[in-house]
C-alpha cells in the first residue's frame, strides 16, 4: 500500500512523458487525478496509523534487494511512521491544490502535458525522498527532486533567464547532494550500514568526531536544498520558473527536505553538538539573511522567494535546538506549507490578472478588483507574520520559545534573533501587502507612461481560486489545530522525541515579545508605504538598502570567490602543467635526442673512422692496464 503513494504520481509522469500529443487535450486531467489519488492512498494510510498505539506505527514495507553483493545490502524498502506520514499528507495535499490550480493558470500554454507530468515526477521523487527506509534510498528520491525542479525552473527555457536559473539551481545543489553522498560514505565505514534503523541505534557506540564529519556533511546537503546560506543563491532566480513552480518548491517539498534530513537524522546531531551548534548558526543567520533581502525586493515572487529562505532559517533553527526544537521545527514547516503556497498562488493570481506583471510598484488599490485573492493572500500575511490566533503564531512563537529555552548566552542569543526575525518579517510583508493592494491604482498611469497599454485587473477563474480559499483556511485554523491539547507534539514525539524548556522570562513574556515586535514592524511599513505615495522608481535608499537589492551580495561573493577563483585555480594548474610536467617530459625527450643526435655522428659508415675508434678504445684500455699495475 505504501509503494502505491509513489507509484501513483509516478504513473502520471510515465503516461503524460510518453504518451505524446494525443494526450494533450486530457493530461492536465490525468495529472491532476494521480496526484489526488495519492492523497487519498494517504488518508487512507493515516487512518490506519491512527488506529495503532503509539509505539506501533511504524510500518516498514521491503519490495527488493536492490543492490546485493558481498557486504554490501542496498534494499528498496519504505518506512511509514508518524514523520514521513506529515509529510505524506503535506506533499499530496497541497501538491494536488497547486495540481489544480495549474489547470487555470497553464490553460494557454502549449506545452502543458509535459508541465503536468513534471509535477507528477516532482511529487514522485519527494514521496520517495521521505518515505526511504535507507539514506541511499533516500539519496534517489534527492536526486530526483533535483532533476524535477531543473525541468520545472527551466519549463519555459525560451526564456535565456528561465535557463539560466535552471542551471545555477541545479549546480548549487550538486555542491550540497556531495555532502550528502560523502555523509553516507561515512556512514557506511563507521556502521556498516545506510538503513534507518542500524545506523541511529549504533549512535552511542561511535566517536563524537566521526559523527561530527557526518553531521557537517548532512547540514550541507540540507543548505544546498533548503536554500541556506552559504548556498542560498539560487532560490530567488528559481522565481523565472512559472508561478505553480514557485509554490510546489518553496511551500511543501523541496526546500523543505533539508530540515526532513535534519530531524530524521537527529539522533546524530543530539551525539555530535558541534554539529547540532551549526545547523542552529546557519538557521539563526539565514532567517535574518532573507529577511533583510525580502525588505528590497520589488518582484513580488522574489519577495515571497526571500520570505521563505527565512521562514526555512526558522525552520533550521529549530532543528538545530535538538529535542527541544524538532516538534517545532516540523510543526512550522506544515504551517508554513499552507500559507506560503496561498501567498504564492496568490501573487499567480495577481499575474495572471495584470498581463504577468511582476513589479509591485505597478500595481496598488488592486483589493477592489481581486477581492477573492485580496481576502486569501491577505489571510496568508496574516499567518507569516505571526497575527495572534493564526497558524503562523503558534508555530513561530514556539521556536522562539524554544530558543530562549536554550539558556545561557546563546538562549539570549537565539532568541533575540528569532525575534528581530518577526519584526523584519512583519515588516516586509506588509510592504507586499500594502504595495499590492492598497494604496492608489498605479498601475493605470504608469502604463501610459511607458507606453503600453494598461492591464485590466480581474478576478482568476474559480480552478484557480477555490485551492486559494482552501489554503487559507489552513492558514487561519492549522496552528490552533495542532497545538489543542499539544495533539501535535504527541503525534510527533515517539520518532523525534521531546525535551520539555522553560523560557527564562516565561513563555507569556515572550509571546508578548513578540507580539510587540509585529506591531513594530508593521507600523514601520504602514508609515513608510501606507501613508506615503510609492514612487515609479525605488529611490537609491541606504547602503543596507542596496546590498539587499543585490541580494546581499551573494552572486557576488560567489562570482568572486568561486568564478574567479575557479579561474585563478584553473590558470595555475595549466602553468604547472605546462611549465613543470611538460618541461620535464619534454626536456627528458630533447635530452635523449639530443644524446642520439651525437652519438648517431660516431656511426657515420667510414671504415677509417671505425679504425680510429677501435684504436682510441686499445689505447685507453692499455693505459688502463699499465696505470693499474703501477699502483
Amino acid at each position: 500500500m505504501i509503494a502505491l503513494l509513489i507509484a501513483a504520481p509516478l504513473l502520471g509522469a510515465a503516461v503524460l512523458l510518453v504518451g505524446g500529443r494525443r494526450l494533450d487535450a486530457v493530461g492536465h486531467w490525468i495529472g491532476t487525478l494521480l496526484a489526488s489519488a495519492s492523497f487519498v492512498i494517504g488518508l487512507v494510510l493515516f487512518a490506519d496509523l491512527l488506529g495503532r498505539e503509539a509505539e506501533q506505527r511504524t510500518v516498514v514495507q521491503h519490495l527488493f534487494s536492490w543492490i546485493p553483493v558481498a557486504g554490501f545490502q542496498a534494499d528498496v524498502a519504505f518506512r511509514l511512521d508518524q514523520l514521513s506520514m506529515t509529510f505524506v499528507l503535506l506533499i499530496t495535499g497541497v501538491g494536488s491544490l497547486i495540481h489544480v490550480y495549474s489547470i487555470g493558470y497553464m490553460e494557454h500554454d502549449e506545452r502543458r502535458r509535459r508541465f503536468f507530468g513534471y509535477l507528477n515526477l516532482f511529487l514522485a521523487a519527494m514521496l520517495l525522498l521521505v518515505l526511504a527506509d535507507n539514506y541511499l534510498l533516500l539519496y534517489f528520491g534527492w536526486e530526483g527532486v533535483g532533476l524535477a525542479s531543473y525541468l520545472l525552473i527551466g519549463f519555459w527555457q525560451h526564456k535565456p533567464s528561465a535557463a539560466t536559473a535552471a542551471k545555477k539551481a541545479f549546480l548549487v545543489n550538486r555542491v550540497g547532494d556531495m555532502g550528502l553522498s560523502i555523509a553516507i560514505m561515512l556512514m557506511f565505514l563507521t556502521f556498516g550500514s545506510f538503513a534507518f534503523e542500524p545506523v541511529l541505534s549504533q549512535v552511542g557506540d561511535t566517536s563524537e568526531g566521526r559523527l561530527t564529519a557526518i553531521g557537517l556533511m548532512l547540514l550541507l546537503a540540507a543548505c544546498g536544498k533548503s536554500a541556506q546560506v552559504p548556498l542560498q543563491s539560487w532560490l530567488g532566480d528559481a522565481m523565472e520558473g512559472p508561478t505553480p513552480v514557485s509554490a510546489l518548491i518553496h511551500a511543501a517539498t523541496m526546500v523543505t527536505a533539508g530540515v526532513y534530513l535534519i530531524v530524521r537524522s537527529g539522533a546524530i546531531f543530539n551525539a555530535a553538538p558541534d554539529a547540532q551548534l551549526a545547523v542552529t548558526v546557519v538557521g539563526a543567520v539565514t532567517l535574518l539573511f532573507g529577511a533583510v533581502v525580502g525588505c528590497a525586493k520589488d518582484d513580488i515572487k522574489k519577495a515571497l522567494a526571500a520570505s521563505t529562505m527565512s521562514q526555512i532559517g526558522y525552520m533550521m533553527l529549530a532543528a538545530g535546538l535538538g529535542p527541544l526544537g524538532y516538534v517545532f521545527a516540523i510543526m512550522h514547516l506544515v504551517t508554513h506549507g499552507f500559507f506560503k503556497a496561498g501567498l504564492f498562488l496568490g501573487a499567480g493570481s495577481v499575474m495572471h490578472g495584470m498581463n504577468d506583471e511582476v513589479d509591485m510598484r505597478k500595481y496598488g488599490g488592486l483589493r477592489r478588483y481581486m477581492p477573492v485573492t485580496f481576502v486569501t493572500f491577505g489571510l496568508g500575511y496574516l499567518a507569516i507574520i505571526g497575527f495572534p490566533g493564526l497558524s503562523g503564531f503558534f508555530s513561530k512563537d514556539k521556536i522562539i520559545e524554544a530558543a530562549f529555552a536554550k539558556g545561557g548566552t546563546e538562549g539570549w542569543i537565539l532568541g533575540g534573533v528569532a525575534l528581530l526575525g518577526a519584526a523584519v518579517t512583519a515588516f516586509y510583508m506588509t510592504r507586499v501587502m500594502l504595495m499590492t493592494f492598497f494604496g492608489e491604482e498605479r498601475w493605470r498611469d504608469r502604463a501610459e507612461a511607458s507606453g503600453q497599454a494598461a492591464a485590466t485587473p480581474h478576478e482568476s477563474p474559480g480552478v484557480m481560486t477555490i485551492p486559494m480559499i482552501v489554503l487559507a483556511v489552513g492558514s487561519v485554523f492549522g496552528g490552533a489545530f495542532f497545538s489543542i491539547g499539544d495533539r501535535f507534539l504527541h503525534w510527533l514525539e515517539p520518532v523525534t522525541g521531546h525535551s520539555e524548556g522553560h523560557p527564562p522570562v516565561g513563555a507569556w513574556a515572550v509571546t508578548a515579545a513578540t507580539v510587540v515586535c509585529l506591531l513594530i514592524g508593521v507600523a514601520v511599513a504602514w508609515a513608510q508605504y501606507g501613508r506615503r505615495p510609492v514612487p515609479a522608481v525605488a529611490p537609491r535608499g541606504s547602503l543596507l538598502t542596496r546590498a539587499a537589492r543585490r541580494d546581499l551580495f551573494q552572486d557576488d561573493f560567489n562570482h568572486v570567490v568561486l568564478v574567479r577563483g575557479g579561474e585563478h585555480l584553473t590558470r595555475s594548474l595549466v602553468y604547472v602543467d605546462h611549465t613543470l610536467v611538460d618541461g620535464v617530459v619534454n626536456g627528458a625527450a630533447a635530452s635523449v635526442g639530443g644524446l642520439s643526435g651525437r652519438m648517431r655522428r660516431l656511426q657515420n659508415g667510414f671504415a677509417r673512422s671505425y679504425a680510429v675508434s677501435m684504436f682510441g678504445g686499445a689505447a685507453l684500455l692499455v693505459a688502463a692496464t699499465l696505470l693499474m699495475r703501477a699502483v
